[in-house]
């Protein structure tokens, strides 16, 4: 990995390389402008991007935190993120977050002038797009384990004009405790708990934003203190690179002809019937359920991650062709796992010719699939009959060892430094 004046001069020679070909149509700030355009529509969080966020999104040089990357690519799509740094087995470990991604999770934040911000996990851009909602008073203090990506980070952030944002080479585990306390903490890298740092570091009226592991489901987690314990306020979509180092986590996974079965929890399988299940006959059971065309469908996953023997599936597109699975789509898809047999949301079906509306269904393989996936079509049932259109869980954060009888009903997750509970009535 080049050292930082090797950086600069390969941003710099990539500058003048995308100026004499590419900005005589259009300049990178009208790129910047047409990027937020393309994400200025309420985000799914339940609120507008606030203004400032906005203004943000369009003044921050995203294309310096992407060196080597064609101008062009750096603005085109604001849905995908930018991978600048990959394991030998090719794993992403660090990236440039998709800029819908950062906008809600900046939403999420609320961050107001003058305040003081830690972000866990670096990659520049997010933290020159903190330096300018903070303002000149504000402060932003970023840090990864990785000095490969600070390095970069750092680079790319004197080039950008952000030569104040506080850069530190370090476990994101324990914070940044030398620079709090924080108004805002917010987390860059995919987790599964909450280490005591984080609320340790945060002031007492702080908030912290971060994206959690909930078997499997992935989502950003707005949280505030109140009586002692986090509670949401909202929740998004989300996805991270993976934490390292003392918050590192390995849950379990089967790989099989190009699909593969993941959880960050245990699950009740034996993987060795379970490896060449989908080969089975296959099982269908139908919810009933539908949505519009158009329509988002991501609706009922933290209510089906709720299921005890929840899972995610991932399938290669080779394994879509050979219709060895008709999933919704080929990314975590939800599914159900118990013993020797699998159930997983079918590819939607349409109720017309016109495709006005696609139906939830569930496809089951193994001696219990046909069970299983009837109890994954009821879960849906279930969501649409309760749950449908509310404000969605909420999710609150004990400390590990809180007694039950303190806890809120819901799903809880025992984890390491805390008990997290997943709670549908409290939303009510």
């Amino acid at each position: 990995m080049p050292r930082n004046k090797d950086l600069k001069r390969l941003v710099r020679a990539r500058m003048a390389e995308t100026g004499e070909n590419y900005t005589r149509a259009l300049t990178a700030l009208e790129l910047r402008g047409a990027m937020a355009d393309q994400i200025a529509a309420p985000v799914d969080l339940g609120k507008d991007l606030p203004d400032a966020v906005l203004a943000a999104l369009r003044t921050v040089p995203r294309h310096l935190f992407a060196p080597g990357v064609p101008l062009a690519r750096a603005y085109e799509d604001a849905y995908t993120s930018i991978v600048t740094k990959r394991s030998e087995l090719g794993t992403s470990l660090s990236s440039v977050s998709a800029p819908w991604i950062v906008a809600g999770m900046l939403a999420q934040l609320d961050v107001r002038p003058g305040q003081s911000v830690l972000e866990i996990g670096s990659g520049g851009y997010q933290a020159a797009l903190l330096r300018e909602l903070v303002g000149a008073e504000g402060s932003v203090t970023t840090v990864d384990i990785d000095p490969e990506v600070t390095d970069r980070a750092r680079a790319c952030l004197d080039l950008a004009g952000y030569g104040d944002v506080r850069t530190l080479c370090a476990d994101g585990e324990y914070g940044a405790p030398a620079h709090g306390p924080f108004d805002r903490i917010i987390v860059a890298v995919q987790a599964r708990d909450i280490p005591p740092a984080w609320t340790e570091q945060l002031t007492p009226d702080g908030r912290l934003v971060a994206p959690l592991l909930t078997r499997g489901v992935s989502r950003s987690w707005e949280l505030d203190r109140e009586d002692g314990h986090l509670v949401s306020r909202s929740n998004g979509p989300a996805g991270f690179v993976p934490m390292q180092g003392a918050g590192k986590h390995r849950g379990w996974r089967l790989d099989e002809a190009g699909v593969r079965l993941w959880s960050d929890e245990p699950v009740g399988v034996d993987r060795a019937a379970l490896a060449a299940v989908l080969a089975t006959e296959r099982a269908e059971a139908w919810s009933g359920v539908t949505v519009p065309r158009g329509e988002l469908i991501t609706g009922p996953d933290l209510w089906l991650a709720a299921d005890p023997d929840h899972c995610c599936l991932k399938a290669s597109q080779d394994a879509v062709d050979r219709g060895l699975v008709a999933a919704t789509w080929t990314m975590n898809v939800p599914a159900l796992a118990a013993r020797s047999s699998l159930a997983y949301r079918a590819r939607m079906r349409p109720v017309d010719d016109e495709g006005t509306a696609y139906e939830f269904g569930a496809y089951g393989h193994g001696p219990h699939g046909a069970e299983l996936a009837e109890r994954l079509a009821g879960h849906i049932r279930t969501w649409d009959r309760d749950h449908r259109g509310g404000p969605g869980p909420v999710l609150t954060v004990h400390p590990a060892g809180t007694p039950a009888s303190d806890l809120p009903g819901g799903c809880v997750l025992n984890r390491r430094h805390t008990t997290m509970v997943l709670s549908w009535e409290a939303a009510r």
